[in-house]
């Protein structure tokens, strides 16, 4: 065993995931044996040979961002974004953080906003041009989740995405660079989970959000 390796002290949790939103919401339900995964919702899946998937349900996007933003974020980006704050509020970090320059953020994410490039296809191919959100983008790609996440608790230290498909959440939580770095990890389908950790000495998820 490698005794050199620096120790990280998970300090606090947050999840939107299939189960539920909340620590309490999906504990309760994983202690009592429930499924998050159930038919599809958000789309017309009769055509399909597989017509159930874990939906995140019930969440409440207003609870974490203002309604004026929301239209700039694709869903995973709300995820994260909700996630990140209940770690945050449960490890009782203030926001702003008190070291802004040794506080980063990395998220693990499996594909990025693929609801708005969907959305964008869509008006493309109708020809429909001008009705392309001018926020397209922003709401794309990958990093936007730990930049959103920065910009709320004021992290000024790495700030990156790692996408690896399915290994993308433990791609970030093993990354080591920085001196103290956060992660989250956001899934349509599976849902999110960050937590917020604190390094004792010098030093990064989730799924987790890791900060000095």
């Amino acid at each position: 065993m490698n005794h050199s390796r620096r120790r990280v002290a998970v300090t606090g949790l947050g999840l939107v995931t299939p189960l539920g939103c909340g620590i309490e919401a999906n504990w309760g339900k994983l202690v009592a044996g429930r499924s998050g995964v159930g038919p599809i919702t958000r789309f017309n899946a009769s055509g399909l040979p597989a017509r159930v998937a874990g939906e995140v349900r019930d969440f409440e996007p207003e609870r974490y961002i203002e309604r004026k933003d929301l239209k700039k974020m694709d869903i995973f980006i709300q995820y994260a974004l909700a996630a990140a704050q209940m770690a945050v509020d449960d490890a009782g970090l203030p926001a702003p953080v008190p070291a802004p320059e040794r506080t980063g953020v990395i998220v693990g994410v499996g594909m990025g906003g693929i609801a708005s490039l969907e959305d964008a296809y869509l008006l493309f191919a109708a020809g429909n041009l001008r009705r392309v959100s001018p926020f397209f983008i922003p709401k794309l790609i990958p990093n936007m989740a730990s930049g959103q996440i920065a910009l709320r608790i004021d992290a000024r230290g790495p700030n990156y995405a790692t996408t690896s498909a399915c290994a993308s959440v433990a791609t970030a939580s093993s990354s080591r660079r920085g001196r103290a770095s956060s992660s989250s990890r956001s899934s349509s389908t599976r849902g999110d989970a960050v937590r917020a950790s604190t390094r004792r000495s010098s030093a990064t998820a989730p799924t987790a959000t890791r900060t000095t």
